[in-house]
């Protein structure tokens, strides 16, 4: 199983951070999916500075790059343009 961890930021227009929050429940229903499949280690949302959610950032591991591709590309925040960067780097579990 090969491990990521994904840093996306968000869109930074005036609807930005309500597109998020209309989102928001489909994006979670999708991260549920991924914890009882066994794709989801750990994540949650980037805040600013006055507590406002920017960005994302989430550990999951998955069997091949091309898995975590699909993934990635018919997540909603990326379907519905919540976040408007995504990095994704190897990344290895230290403790489980």
């Amino acid at each position: 199983m090969n491990q990521y961890v994904i840093t996306a930021y968000d869109y930074t227009d005036t609807e930005a951070l309500q597109r998020r929050i209309d989102v928001r429940p489909h994006h979670l229903d999708k991260v549920k999916e991924l914890k009882e499949n066994g794709n989801f280690i750990a994540g949650g949302a980037i805040l600013n500075a006055d507590g406002k959610m920017i960005g994302s950032v989430m550990m999951v591991q998955f069997e091949s790059d091309e898995a975590l591709e699909a993934w990635k590309n018919n997540d909603p925040y990326v379907l519905q343009k919540v976040w408007e960067t995504i990095d994704v780097k190897p990344f290895k579990q230290a403790v489980v």
